[in-house]
């Protein structure tokens, strides 16, 4: 049996695995490895890529600096999330603030040491990216439409960081990025409609509160009409395999997605909404293999 001072240690160390969003880390170091395989050097031995040490590096300072960024986010909205949140909240109050904070800035020290070990100009980049999550996370994150048009960039530069590693140029990667930058600005602003009653206690100056929930509806439709453009190019102009599956089966959810929408009221609602575009999000790393599964197999054996 676990002891009290054990058990206690565990909770902290769920806490802060809860804080750091470490099933999103996961998630977004696999998006990596497999752009990296299937799009930025399908000319690449599958062995290559995947035991490169520079690619594991970039990767390994990309999730150091995401965790780090989660911390100082939760720092900030803390008082926020606990209207929001209450359970969630809860639990990540396990760990104080104050190591929160010794946390938070011993992940950003340790990206710098590991983009060190990789050149000068990812030092620079990645100490950009740290003080671009904070000033996010500080100060544009109540500014309304500017604020998620950041977190939806902030979202996407750990791909552009192996983008400028393989200095690979296709029209496709640009393509598809869009269609990704549109599909997390809608849940950035969703974000902001199921969070209402925490940013209004708070007086953050999101659209919803601002605008009103109206035109958040409004604007949610308009970037979702947004992203057939980079679908239309990507299954009708660029050789994607089954992913086009993905791509159409994207199409069908975001219609359900706008369906909900309109009818949506309470924040259970918006919750759904949320899931939708993870699932969007979530299933298009895994859909990544579907670029040519023929090569798939022949790549691996």
């Amino acid at each position: 049996m676990l002891s009290r001072k054990n058990k206690r240690l565990l909770l902290k160390i769920f806490s802060l695995f809860s804080v750091v969003r470490g099933y999103n880390i996961l998630v977004i170091v696999l998006a990596q490895y497999l752009t990296s395989i299937f799009i930025l050097a399908p000319e690449l031995p599958l062995r290559d890529v995947i035991f490169d040490p520079y690619l594991f590096l970039l990767v390994l300072a990309s999730a150091v600096t995401i965790a780090g960024g989660y911390i100082i986010n939760n720092f900030y909205d803390s008082e926020k999330d606990l209207i929001n949140r209450p359970t969630k909240t809860m639990l990540d109050r396990l760990v104080s603030q104050q190591t929160k904070l010794a946390v938070y800035f011993v992940l950003n020290f340790s990206a710098v040491i590991i983009a060190s070990a990789i050149s000068f100009r990812a030092v620079v980049f990645f100490s950009l990216y740290i003080f671009g999550i904070w000033f996010y996370s500080h100060k544009l994150k109540k500014v309304p439409l500017l604020g998620n048009l950041v977190a939806a960039t902030l979202a996407v530069i750990p791909f552009f960081a192996i983008f400028i590693y393989y200095g690979n140029q296709a029209p496709v990667i640009f393509v598809h990025g869009s269609f990704l930058f549109l599909v997390i600005g809608m849940r950035e602003m969703v974000k902001d409609l199921e969070n209402l009653k925490g940013d209004l206690a708070q007086n953050y100056r999101t659209i919803p509160v601002i605008y009103g929930v109206l035109t958040s509806k409004w604007l949610l439709t308009a970037l979702a009409g947004l992203t057939i453009i980079p679908i239309y190019f990507l299954i009708n102009h660029f050789a994607i395999g089954y992913m086009n599956l993905y791509f159409y089966g994207s199409v069908v959810l975001l219609l359900i997605f706008l369906g909900i929408l309109w009818q949506s009221k309470v924040r259970t609602h918006y919750i759904i909404l949320h899931n939708i575009l993870k699932f969007i999000i979530v299933a298009g790393v895994f859909c990544i293999i579907l670029l040519d599964a023929s090569v798939v197999l022949n790549r691996i054996f």
